[in-house]
Formats: structure tokens, C-alpha cells, sequence
């Protein structure tokens, strides 16, 4: 028996209405309020720019709902996840996607939807930026042109690969040891890191994203995403994901 399977059939129980709550229609976002932000090993990311940096881009108002509330019922959720399983309190967000398989049964969707918001959302704000946008540069570009046809394309396919996203979900830029690149889509908070890959970046195609400024017109807000994306922040996370470090 793993570690993972001797956590307390007592927290599982504990965790029903917490995941039900986290797990909530994107639609909620309008009646939505701060949740509760419980004591744990799992805490917000610090952004490094304030709510209306992104402008015009990305409203104010959806970064502060986002941040605040959506991403915060996530970690809030893992936390009270923690308070009664001592394996997920001492393990990384990254490491249990990882092995989520290895979780009971009855806990994986717990993990599996705040845990990958978590893990998702921590990325998110890493790969935007004021000042941002334009052309990637560095290693990036060489691999975008070596693995997905140029950037042009790329950009083409990605915005594709976010529209065909039925509902909810993310599309990814995957990179593996060897530093190739893939594209990927998922639904809801699902993270490729529970296939064992390393996210280089990802957009959020949650409606809670881009509704308030953007309503249904996700191709719009799909299209002007490219003019926040911070390059040398995805560089750095390719150097880290080549050395082996990329954790999230």
C-alpha cells in the first residue's frame, strides 16, 4: 500500500462539500465572494504586477475575481484537504498531479480539480506581464519554430486549440526534458502534469477568464492574450524544464 493510499477515509468525507463548492459553474463568478483562506501548507502565488497592469487587455476587475476568489477557492479547498491527510499536507501541488492515481479513489477528484486550478492558475500568472506581448525571443522562438511550424502558426493552432475547448478548460504548451514542445488542451482544472508533462505556458479558457470584458467573444480575448504574454518568463521556465526544474 502507497502512502497515498492510507489517507483517512475521515478527511475524504470531510472534503465533499468543499470540492462541491471549488468545483462550482464558471457561470458563479457574478455571485461569487472571497472564500475562506484556512492555514496550510498551500497558499496564493504572489503575482509581480497589480490587478490592472494587464489593461487593456485583461480588466482589472476579472484579475481581481480570478486571483482572489477563483484561484483562492482552490488553495482554500487543498488546505482543508490537508487538515486531515498528512500526505497531501507534506506534498507539492506538482507532486500530487503527478501521482494522483496513487490517491484513493474517493480523494482524486478533490486533487484532481483544486489541486490542478492550483497548479494551472500559479502558471497563469507567471507567463503574463505589462510590458509584455510581441514576438517570443531566446531559445522559445527557436523551439516554437522547430516543433510548431513558426509563430504565426503556432498562434493560429493555439487559438484553434482554445476554441475547440467544449465549456471549461485550458490549452497548454507542453515542453519535455529535451526541451520539444507540444500542444495540448484540456477540460476543466485538469493539468498535463498528470500525464508526467511539464507545462511551458497555458491560457485559461474558463469563461470566468474573460467574460466581464470579452462576453461570448472568446476568439477576441484568445487573440489579444498574445499582448500580455511575458517571453522571458517563458524562457526562464524552458531553461528550468531542460535542467530538470520546472515544477508547475
Amino acid at each position: 500500500m502507497t502512502a497515498f493510499a492510507a489517507l483517512s477515509r475521515r478527511g475524504a468525507l470531510r472534503l465533499g462539500t468543499a470540492a462541491l463548492a471549488a468545483a462550482a459553474s464558471p457561470r458563479a463568478w457574478a455571485q461569487a465572494t472571497a472564500p475562506a483562506a484556512p492555514a496550510g501548507p498551500f497558499s496564493l502565488p504572489k503575482r509581480a504586477y497589480e490587478p490592472n497592469a494587464l489593461e487593456p487587455h485583461i480588466d482589472a476587475a476579472t484579475m481581481d475575481i480570478h486571483y482572489n476568489r477563483h484561484h483562492a477557492a482552490y488553495v482554500a479547498a487543498l488546505n482543508n484537504a490537508a487538515k486531515d491527510n498528512g500526505v497531501i499536507a507534506k506534498a507539492s501541488v506538482g507532486e500530487l498531479l503527478a501521482d494522483l492515481n496513487q490517491l484513493p479513489e474517493n480523494l482524486r477528484m478533490v486533487v484532481r480539480n483544486n489541486g490542478g486550478g492550483h497548479a494551472n492558475h500559479t502558471m497563469f500568472w507567471e507567463v503574463m506581464g505589462p510590458a509584455a506581448g510581441g514576438a517570443p525571443t531566446g531559445d522559445v522562438a527557436a523551439a516554437i519554430t522547430r516543433d510548431l511550424g513558426g509563430f504565426d502558426k503556432f498562434k493560429a493552432d493555439f487559438e484553434a486549440a482554445g476554441l475547440r475547448v467544449f465549456g471549461s478548460g485550458w490549452v497548454f504548451v507542453t515542453v519535455d526534458k529535451d526541451g520539444k514542445l507540444a500542444l495540448l488542451a484540456k477540460p476543466n482544472q485538469d493539468s498535463p502534469i498528470m500525464e508526467k508533462r511539464m507545462v511551458l505556458l497555458g491560457n485559461d479558457v474558463w469563461e470566468h477568464a474573460y467574460y466581464l470584458k470579452y462576453q461570448n467573444r472568446r476568439a477576441d480575448y484568445l487573440k489579444s492574450w498574445w499582448n500580455v504574454v511575458n517571453w522571458a518568463k517563458v524562457n526562464e521556465r524552458y531553461a528550468a524544464a531542460k535542467a530538470g526544474k520546472l515544477a508547475i
